[in-house]
This record gives structure tokens, sequence and C-alpha cells, in this order.
């Protein structure tokens, strides 16, 4: 079975920019994620290469003296080529509808098919390993959703900045097919702390 820990990355100081870095306040959280998961046997960590993502498990990374690997299919879906008039709305379009795009965005099928085969490569790659994503909130969605369809719109709404989920994944290759036995989720609660 391969465990995976997927990490939203911690509240970052808003810009359009999407290699905002994190906030104060995230830089606090970050470091309660590291806290929190140093008492799991992390033998790998992978990030979305914007810098709130890496940010947020380098406490983590610098703890388990463990290098970070980017891997950009981990970034965050793209909603649109430019900004929406209502940020819920047009994110609750692409939940409704999993192949609808806005334009220049990506689907929630698309974001969802490269952040599952990140999942099964890691899997293929290390096996029986305890592996850490640090990712965003409609990523970290989409996958689980894909392993649980129960994960919605809702689901995404409550997740907050940091975030950690587990999923656990038995896989096999079995004559050249990839074969998913049992897959279970769960939240890893962390206390944020008030910076000082």
């Amino acid at each position: 079975m391969t465990i995976f820990y997927l990490i939203r990355h911690a509240r970052a100081k808003w810009t359009p920019d999407e290699d905002r870095p994190l906030s104060m306040q995230g830089h606090v959280d970050a470091a309660c994620v590291a806290e929190v998961l140093a008492a799991y046997p992390i033998q790998a960590i992978y990030s979305s290469p914007y810098a709130r993502a890496v940010q947020t498990v380098t406490p983590l990374a610098d703890r388990c003296k463990l290098p970070i690997h980017i891997i950009s299919d981990l970034r965050e879906r793209q909603l649109s080529a430019a900004p929406v008039p209502d940020f819920l709305a047009a994110v609750a379009a692409t939940w409704h509808d999993p192949t609808f795009a806005h334009p220049g965005g990506e689907s929630n099928a698309e974001a969802q098919r490269r952040g599952v085969a990140v999942v099964y490569d890691l899997c293929a790659r290390r096996e029986a390993a305890h592996i850490v994503l640090a990712t965003h909130g409609s990523l970290l969605a989409l996958i689980l959703q894909y392993f649980d369809p129960t994960v919605d719109f809702y689901f995404w709404q409550s997740l907050t900045m940091p975030d950690i989920h587990q999923l656990n994944v038995e896989y096999s290759i079995v004559n050249g097919c990839q074969q998913v036995g049992r897959v279970s989720k769960f939240r890893i609660p962390f206390a944020k702390r008030v910076p000082r």
C-alpha cells in the first residue's frame, strides 16, 4: 500500500501571480504541518512548482532531511485565462460539468487526469511508501474525488489553508494492467497557531 499525504498549501499573500509566496500566517501554519507530519514515516516529498506549495512543505523537508521534488502536474487547475466576475460560481460550473472549461481554462476532468496520473506513477515507482504531495485546493479535491465520488464542490469549499488528507492506495500491476485495490482517505487534523 502506498500512503499519500495530500497537502493543500498554507495561506499566501494574494496577488494575481500564481507563484505568490506564503503570508506570515502561512509560514506559521507550514511549521505546524511539519510538526504534525513529523510523526509519520515520510519517505519522499513532491510539490507543485508554485512557491506557496513549496514553502508549505519546506519546514517538513528540513525536519525530515528530504529534498522537495517538483512535479509540474501538481500545479493548480487553471480556472480561466482571464479573471472571472464571480469566482465561486465559476468554480461551481466546473464541478457541475467536469468537462466544462472556461475560456483558456482547464476542465476538472483534464486536471483530475494529470493529478491522478501523478498518484499512479508514484505508486508504480514507490510501492509501500509514505509520500507527501503538496498541491492546491482544486487539484487535491479532484484527486480525492477520483477515488471517492462523494467529494464534490462543497467538499472543495470546506478545505482550509493548509489542509492535510491521507490517501491510502493499494496498487499493483497484473498482466500489464493497473489494479487498484482498497482505497481509503481521511483528514489529518492539526491546530493552527497565531503568529507572534
